[in-house]
C-alpha cells in the first residue's frame, strides 16, 4: 500500500514506519524535525512540515491508501494546550481536499467505555486513577476524536492501556467499541502492529478498537 504516517518521529510512529517498510509498503514519513526519524529505506519518503498549513500537506495525503496518525501529547502540559486536536485539524483538511479517506488514528483506552465483567480492581481503583492523573491527555484526546468523527474520513481509532517499550509479539487481543477485561498493558510495536492491520479493514470504519496483552 502507499501509506502517509503522521506522528512519525513517536515512540508509535516510528514504529509504524519501521513495520510498514518491512511489508513492502511505500510510506511518507511527516515530521517536523528530520534528524529525529531514525528509520531509513528506499520506499521511505521524509515530508517536513510543522502541521500549521493545510493546503501544504495535501502533496503528503494524496493518492494514498491509508493516512495513520500517532499525533498526540507527551505530557499534561502538551495536552492543555489541545496538540492532539490542533495538529489533526489540518490533516483532515487535506485528506477531505484530496480525497483520501482511510485514516487510522491512535488515542487511549480510557476513552472506551469498560467491559460489564471488568476487574473490579482495575474498575474502581485503577481506571478512576489514571483518568484523573492523565486527565489533561484524555480531553484533549477527546477533542480530537470528535474532530475526527465530524469529518468525512472512513475513520479507526485504536484505543491502547498503558504503552511499554518492548519488541513486537504480534499477539494481543482486540475488541470494538470496549476495553478489554483485565488489558492494562501493551507494547508500542504491538501498537503499531495493529494500526497497520486495521488500515485495510472495512470491518473497523467508524468504530474504536481496543487492543492490548
Amino acid at each position: 500500500m502507499k501509506l502517509t504516517v503522521f506522528g512519525a518521529t513517536g515512540g508509535i510512529g516510528q514504529e509504524v514506519v519501521k513495520q510498514a517498510l518491512a511489508a513492502g509498503h511505500q510510506v511518507t514519513a511527516v515530521v517536523r524535525d528530520p534528524a529525529r526519524l531514525t528509520v531509513t529505506g528506499d520506499a521511505l519518503d521524509v515530508f517536513r512540515s510543522d502541521l500549521r498549513d493545510a493546503e501544504a500537506l495535501r502533496e503528503a495525503v494524496e493518492g494514498r491508501d491509508a493516512v495513520l496518525s500517532g499525533l498526540g501529547a507527551r505530557s499534561n502540559a502538551d495536552a492543555r494546550t489541545g496538540i492532539a486536536a490542533r495538529l489533526t485539524r489540518p490533516v483532515l483538511r487535506a485528506l477531505d481536499a484530496t480525497g483520501t479517506r482511510r485514516f487510522v488514528a491512535v488515542t487511549a483506552g480510557p476513552l472506551a467505555p469498560e467491559p460489564d465483567d471488568q476487574k473490579f480492581l482495575h474498575r474502581s481503583v485503577v481506571v478512576p486513577l489514571i483518568n484523573k492523573v492523565l486527565k489533561p491527555v484524555y480531553d484533549d484526546l477527546k477533542a480530537m476524536e470528535a474532530e475526527v468523527r465530524s469529518s468525512a474520513t472512513d475513520w479507526t481509532f485504536v484505543r491502547p492501556p498503558k504503552l511499554l517499550d518492548r519488541p513486537l509479539t504480534g499477539t494481543y487481543r482486540t475488541a470494538l467499541n470496549v476495553n478489554l477485561r483485565g488489558g492494562s498493558t501493551i507494547g508500542r510495536a504491538d501498537v503499531a502492529h495493529a494500526m497497520l492491520a486495521l488500515s485495510d479493514d472495512p470491518a473497523t470504519v467508524k468504530q474504536g478498537v481496543s487492543v492490548a496483552y
